[in-house]
């Protein structure tokens, strides 16, 4: 029972240090793709550490789960873990807790799928009554290129089996053909790298588990690496410079360069990023913070396996 407590309270503060870990990094803004890797790890690592936490909780206050659990393991590896030192009452309620957090988080998720594919339906409805297949058409013919009559210049994406691709009549008249092309590859960005998966899951933690500072951080910055990641896939084909003039031609009647600007708009800040040209990381440092986030994940289970092998050893 003690590898579940360390296992708890590793989570504890994993979920409390990380953030803040991660929002002093002066590297994420320069690499988001290998920040929104480190994000995936922290986040799998709390998970992981509830995980086998509640596995071994539910092991010592019941005799059935320790026989699945510890099915292929000697007596001796039994003995190791110590699980009838806190009797059976502490670890029912604390294995209990932890299965009520894993089916609540499951129903977050599930609620945030059918919301997102409810809504998808609901734009694709009114973006076929706008703009209807025309006769010869494949209306399933991979990423589709949709243009809309409109007087706000504006391009976004719309997930699904067949990705669409939406500008407006008034982006087209705005931007350039180059600056119009990274547009394209900035959505494109978010196609290839199905970014909507990773919006709903940290939507999903975030509203299941408000007040923890892990999932809320993972929601926030999940939204703004996403953005920052397929600015440089629009720029290694476009050019920084054309990123960021065709952010600006896409938002300034909105406000959003503008002294009442709201506090979360990002557009500035993106704009600021791509004219300033930061150089990546070297490659030395990249695989040494790739792997070291990668590593975070398997402290759990380390801390999880490790009685085990010394009583085997």
């Amino acid at each position: 029972m003690m590898v579940a407590l360390a296992l708890l309270v590793l989570g504890a503060l994993l979920a409390a240090t990380a953030p803040r870990v991660l929002a002093r990094a002066s590297w994420p803004d320069r690499e988001p793709v290998l920040a929104l890797w480190a994000w995936q790890c922290v986040v799998v690592a709390v998970l992981l550490c509830c995980v086998l936490a509640m596995s071994l909780s539910a092991a010592a206050a019941w005799q059935a789960v320790r026989g699945h659990v510890f099915a292929p393991a000697p007596s001796r590896v039994v003995e190791a873990y110590g699980l009838s030192m806190f009797g059976e009452s502490w670890p029912a309620v604390v294995a209990v807790v932890l299965a009520c957090g894993g089916l609540w988080s499951a129903a977050m998720l599930a609620r945030e799928i059918r919301a997102a594919r409810a809504g998808r339906r609901r734009r694709r409805a009114e973006l076929l009554a706008r703009a209807p297949v025309l006769p010869g058409e494949e209306p399933g013919a991979g990423e589709r290129l949709v243009v809309l009559e409109g007087e706000r210049p504006d391009a976004w994406w719309l997930p699904g089996s067949t990705p669409r691709l939406v500008v407006t009549t008034a982006a087209l008249r705005r931007l350039g053909g180059r600056q119009l092309d990274a547009v394209l590859a900035h959505e494109q960005g978010h196609l290839r790298a199905r970014h909507d998966w990773l919006l709903n899951c940290s939507a999903a933690l975030a509203a299941g588990f408000s007040r923890v500072p892990v999932f809320r951080a993972f929601r926030d910055q999940v939204h703004r690496l996403v953005e920052l990641a397929a600015d440089d896939v629009a720029s290694r084909r476009c050019g920084r410079l054309t990123v960021a003039l065709a952010l600006v031609g896409l938002n300034e009647e909105r406000g959003a360069f503008g002294p009442y600007a709201p506090h979360h708009a990002q557009v500035p800040q993106r704009v600021d990023r791509l004219l300033a040209a930061a150089p990546r990381l070297s490659v030395p440092r990249r695989v040494r913070l790739t792997a070291l986030a990668s590593l975070v994940p398997l402290v759990p289970l380390v801390v999880a396996f490790v009685p085990g092998l010394r009583a085997l050893g």
